[in-house]
């Protein structure tokens, strides 16, 4: 049972900075914070309100019932954070279910980056000056709080990416790739987005090694017995998704890892699609690797986070070369620094850096386990709402889930599905969703996939099957 005991702050959207992190007493309010750390700095008002999202009933269609014992979490006052939900589509109030895409910034995060271009906006660890000194606190700050929600033991366990697909390049190339000779082998799932695929047949292609992927059955979970077998002593490394972004499939990490450990092979966990829904930490987990994209948390584009065990950072090769990531060069040689810094060559992405922070900051006073605990049975009663639908298949129906649904529709084309509920104000992606080869094991070559966030709502899985319904008839 997941625990909801993690309060509220009293008011959400004053929650994204936290002055004792600036060494301020903790009872100072944001206002008390900016003026004493930038004194030429006065706020004259309070940031405006945005407006209410619309209440179902103005959506057309009666409120769902919403299941006995639901866990109780804010939503209406969630939803008011974030100012893209009150968007109109079509003349139609837009419901966001596309979440696996990407998800949608709340205000916090976005006053975030705009205080941070006003007020701290410099580059990092170089200047002898004010603003270099406020942006690389503010930097290393969203390093610290980023090894506190993956539960790593230093902030030297962080590597900042541009997101997913660079951290899993990152380490095929400047850790697996060493390693490899012909005749060797890297196992996969049949689960994997193509980023936990393509970096890995390349860097196999030049080796002359080889990708072997284990089969998952007909709910879309995978076959353990068959995985166990994949492994022989020419295995060098295992990558694998927490959560499949085709299907909502929750792996057995704990027992993929001991799996995996049990023949010395490291591993490395795709969070992409679990980094928001599920509550983790990498160290208990024994994770080797883990990496993830700050837009499927509600931070910007471009900003992402590799954690690393401490050795194996330090084991790999440098993966770019440049600025920042050198101790000392000459034209004869050239002395790195440390992790993470040797794999940070160049400029970094600073201020999505510090938005990633505060969008941690924001999942983290919500409360990870409250967000899941609700996520689940929205997602169950959004299951039971498709599954009424004649026609329709749920495409991935393993017991342990999270946050999407799958399907194709009987008679009509996935992008036709996907266009008429746009009209309707709907997002959902249709295609195959950069995960060709699971679809394909369900011999489909793409799907329509709706998935939630925790801003979502039973009103709106109830629309989804009402305008669903409409298409059918």
């Amino acid at each position: 049972m997941l625990k909801s005991v993690i309060t509220m702050p009293t008011t959400i959207r004053d929650s994204f900075l936290s002055p004792k992190d600036y060494g301020l007493p903790e009872e100072a309010d944001i206002a008390r914070f900016a003026a004493a750390y930038f004194p030429e700095f006065s706020p004259k008002e309070e940031p405006p309100a945005y407006s209410p999202i619309l209440l179902p009933s103005t959506l057309g269609y009666e409120s769902a019932k919403i299941p006995a014992g639901s866990v109780k979490l804010p939503v209406q006052e969630i939803r008011r954070d974030f100012p893209i939900l009150s968007e109109k589509v079509d003349g139609k109030q837009l419901v966001w279910f596309d979440n696996a895409a990407t998800t949608q910034k709340p205000r916090q995060v976005i006053e975030r980056l705009k205080y941070f271009y006003e007020h701290e906006n410099s580059n990092v660890h170089r200047g002898a000056h004010t603003l270099a000194a406020r942006a690389t606190d503010a930097f290393e700050l969203a390093r610290e709080k980023t090894a506190r929600f993956l539960g790593a033991k230093s902030k030297d366990n962080i590597v900042f990416v541009r997101g997913t697909t660079e951290g899993i390049n990152l380490v095929a190339h400047s850790f697996v790739k060493p390693l490899l000779n012909r005749g060797d082998e890297i196992v996969l799932t049949y689960l994997e987005h193509h980023a936990n695929i393509v970096p890995w047949q390349i860097i196999a292609e030049e080796a002359g090694a080889v990708v072997k992927a284990a089969p998952v059955d007909d709910s879309g979970q995978i076959i353990l017995s068959e995985y166990d077998r994949l492994f022989t002593p020419r295995t060098k490394f295992a990558a694998f998704t927490h959560v499949s972004n085709a299907l909502g499939t929750i792996t057995p990490l704990e027992e993929l890892i001991a799996i995996a450990h049990g023949y010395g092979v490291k591993v490395l966990v795709d969070g992409a699609q679990s980094v928001s829904h599920i509550p983790l930490n990498a160290t208990a987990l024994d994770a080797d690797f883990f990496v993830f994209s700050g837009h499927k948390i509600f931070a910007p584009t471009g900003i992402g986070a590799l954690y690393g065990k401490s050795e194996l950072l330090e084991a790999a090769k440098v993966y770019q070369g440049g600025g920042n990531m050198i101790a000392d060069v000459t034209f004869e040689r050239t002395i790195y620094q440390k992790a993470p810094a040797k794999f940070e060559a160049g400029t970094g992405n600073i201020a999505d850096a510090v938005g990633l922070a505060a969008a941690l900051d924001y999942v983290s006073n919500i409360g990870i386990e409250r967000i899941a605990a609700y996520e689940q049975e929205l997602l169950q009663y959004a299951a039971e709402q498709l599954r009424s639908i004649n026609g329709l298949r749920l495409i991935g129906t393993a017991a342990n889930k999270a946050s999407i649904l799958s399907f194709v529709l009987a008679g009509h084309d996935n992008a036709e599905v996907g266009k008429h509920l746009s009209q309707a104000g709907i997002a959902v992606r249709a295609g195959h969703h950069c995960a060709q080869p699971i679809l394909r094991r369900f011999g489909l070559e793409g799907a329509v996939r709706a998935s939630i966030a925790f801003y979502n709502t039973f009103d709106e899985a109830a629309y989804l099957k009402r305008v669903l319904l409409e298409l059918t008839r």
